[in-house]
């Protein structure tokens, strides 16, 4: 059975929402609202997928904690297949405090670091990725994993993130071996060192045959065989909270490469699932299944 891999830290957001305002040191306020979820990364994406309908399997770090019982307990109802790479007695997740106000947010966060991609973690990661059709990839300590996957055919889609030195050079073994890449018009431009999303695209397309470009709120940008492709955003998609719209994008465009559909539509998904996720609060609050996927695809090409 083919599926999704990737590897990555799990995040775990605790949501206070309904709060006037910041309290002030030695204050106490009360939120109207909370809820505790999983964050972003490439565990949101992967629970995205499981949520299409695509099996999907994660590398990560999960300890003995609350926080840790949690999240392998929602990565198991959410169809992803999470693999421990820690064994240590701390806890190995990263957990964000994040108030929530009208136009405004504040987080606080307790970091568990990165994951240490010593011979153990290689091992294991590549034992669970071999044979995947499509594996994300972060950049970090696992490139020799993704150039093993690459020479065995797998589909490397590649999510840098932003980086104050994000660039050409400093990432060029990884976006020579990955064969999609779909950064935001903040992350093109950086690590271009463009200053607009079309020559940002003829940069990229040095590197893959077909570039992408998130435009944010205003849609994707792509490029396929020198056609330039612009697929709008979802006008009925309320932005309520940004968290997490990146990951759900790179769900729904995974989820059509997966499928074989034309690019097109990949980017059409991309803008479908992450549309969907900002019209809630948190990364994985709201979202859309295959059938809803499918079908408001399907009413937007046929406009």
């Amino acid at each position: 059975m083919s599926f999704v891999a990737g590897a990555g830290l799990t995040n775990i957001d605790l949501l206070y929402t309904g709060m006037p305002r910041i309290p002030d040191v030695g204050e106490e306020l009360y939120s109207e609202g909370f809820e505790l979820q999983l964050g972003g990364g490439t565990p949101a994406t992967l629970i995205n997928l499981g949520r299409l309908g695509v099996p999907s399997k994660i590398a990560t770090c999960l300890g003995k904690d609350i926080f840790s019982s949690f999240a392998k307990r929602k990565y198991e109802e959410n169809g992803v297949s999470p693999l421990n790479l820690y064994s240590g007695d701390g806890i190995p997740v990263n957990i964000t405090s994040a108030v929530i106000l009208k136009n405004d947010r504040s987080f606080i966060t307790y970091g568990a670091g990165s994951i240490d991609a010593d011979g153990n973690a290689l091992d294991s990661f590549y034992e669970l990725a071999h044979g995947s059709k499509i594996t994300i990839m972060q950049t970090g300590g696992f490139l020799e994993v993704y150039r093993k996957l690459h020479s065995e055919g797998t589909v490397l889609v590649l999510d840098t993130g932003w980086d104050d030195e994000l660039s050409v050079e400093k990432y060029r073994d990884f976006l020579e071996i990955a064969d999609y890449y779909t950064p935001n018009k903040k992350e093109a431009l950086k690590i271009t060192g463009t200053e607009n999303p079309d020559d940002a695209l003829k940069v990229l397309s040095a590197f893959f045959e077909k570039p992408v470009v998130k435009l944010d709120k205003d849609g994707v940008l792509g490029l396929e065989n020198g056609r330039r492709i612009f697929v709008g955003s979802i006008d009925e998609f309320k932005n309520v909270d940004s968290t997490g719209a990146g990951d759900a994008f790179l769900a729904g465009f995974i989820f059509g490469l997966y499928y074989g559909y034309p690019f097109e539509d990949c980017l059409l998904f991309g803008n479908i699932t992450g549309g969907k996720c900002v019209t809630g609060v948190g990364a994985l609050t709201e979202y859309v299944g295959k059938e809803e996927l499918l079908k408001i695809a399907e009413s937007k090409k046929s406009k």
